[in-house]
């Protein structure tokens, strides 16, 4: 039985209802996800019916009011939720990022009246699948660049151009995008399933997220309806709002991916023996072990304190890089060193290791680099921006 973590007693900081939707969302993942999961991720093949799933239990949107379908929490259950999905598998909780922080947070926040009710409801349940654009082929840390435009047409506006590297595309019932319009500022555009000259082709042979559904929107005179634009934002700052949103939650979830790493070097070492000994009595295992539990204690307290600031619309998008480029490399060198200490077992599908590593090397790349967060970090304490 999956025993997480908690050296420095962080459950004390949870709230009752903090630790009542995580025990739902974990109760899930262990009965759902995980019989499943790595063959899901062997197949290259998306579980559809977690979607449906992961709306009854609250998992898009939590902190969108409830006025519009969601469960009207704060930011530190989305983290808790976060933390439980990804243990699961980082495809699950990408699902529920994506459609919980770049779909209908953008439309919360951005969004009219009409927008809000006609969309949000139906993206909370899991009816509706939503998606996100905004990197191109030749536009990923500089979104500034984008070459996607759109333009208008008296009664519609007329977008063209691409994006790639996006979650849920291929089964996506609502996208928002992002592109310029005339003028060159950057909007943003919700687009439909079934828009004319709208294609959607699947991203294939990833050695990483195999069990996360990865595509393209490409835009080929796409009518979009002008009561489709996002009326409240202008400029980079919307996307890059989003994608605070994002990477807060990926702060929180990637710890979830290195407890059940470590949980299960854990056991594993309390149970392989060799020269008559479990190898957990060896130096070198325990200070591996030791390592990843300090790790995983920092990565937590980082992960709560955000959550705090954000709940009072605090917490700078500066911390919020910070906490997130922490965070994964946390994930990813604990997953490394789980690996080790399995040996050779450690690649086997036996075991959930491997599968968290390969996912955990695209977790630090999207949502910003792992060199950009540091840049973010240069710049916010230097004054100077290493971008221009």
């Amino acid at each position: 039985m999956y025993n997480p973590p908690d050296y420095f007693l962080v459950d004390e900081l949870l709230s009752e209802d903090h630790k009542i939707v995580r025990s739902a969302v974990r109760d899930w993942v262990d009965r759902s996800v995980k019989p499943i999961i790595d063959q899901a991720a062997q197949n290259h093949e998306f579980p559809l019916h977690f979607i449906k799933e992961l709306g009854e239990l609250g998992a898009f949107g939590p902190y969108i009011p409830e006025k519009y379908g969601g469960a009207g929490m704060d930011q530190v259950a989305y983290g808790v939720i976060m933390t439980e999905l990804e243990r699961g598998d980082s495809a699950i909780r990408s699902a529920a990022s994506v459609q919980s922080s770049l779909v209908m947070y953008p439309i919360y926040a951005f969004g009219n009246e009409e927008q809000r009710m006609k969309y949000l409801p139906k993206l909370a349940s899991g009816e509706w699948v939503g998606a996100f654009g905004l990197t191109e082929p030749n536009y990923g840390s500089d979104p500034g660049g984008m070459l996607s435009r759109f333009e208008d047409k008296g009664d519609h506006y007329l977008l063209n151009g691409s994006k790639m590297w996006i979650t849920n595309s291929p089964i996506a019932d609502v996208g928002v995008v992002w592109a310029k319009d005339e003028e060159g500022v950057v909007r943003g555009l919700i687009i439909e399933k079934g828009m004319e000259g709208l294609t959607v082709p699947e991203t294939k042979n990833k050695w990483s997220l195999r069990a996360s559904i990865t595509g393209e929107f490409v835009f080929d005179n796409v009518k979009v309806p002008k009561e489709n634009l996002l009326p409240n934002v202008k400029g980079l700052k919307g996307p890059l709002k989003c994608l605070n949103s994002a990477r807060y939650g990926i702060a929180w979830g990637v710890i979830g991916a290195a407890m059940d790493c470590y949980d299960t070097a854990l056991r594993y070492s309390l149970e392989r023996k060799q020269f008559n000994k479990p190898i957990a009595s060896f130096q070198l295992q325990q200070k591996k072990l030791a390592e990843m539990l300090t790790e995983i204690t920092k990565a937590q307290l980082l992960a709560w304190r955000v959550g705090t600031l954000r709940n009072d619309d605090r917490a700078t998008p500066a911390q919020i890089s910070m906490a997130k480029r922490n965070n994964v490399k946390m994930a990813l060198d604990i997953a490394r060193e789980s690996r080790q200490i399995l040996g050779a077992m450690g690649i086997s599908g036996d075991f959930p290791i491997m599968r968290h590593m390969m996912n955990l090397e695209s977790v630090i790349t999207y949502e910003g680099t792992h060199d950009v967060h540091l840049l973010i970090t240069g710049f916010d304490i230097t004054g100077i921006s290493a971008f221009e």
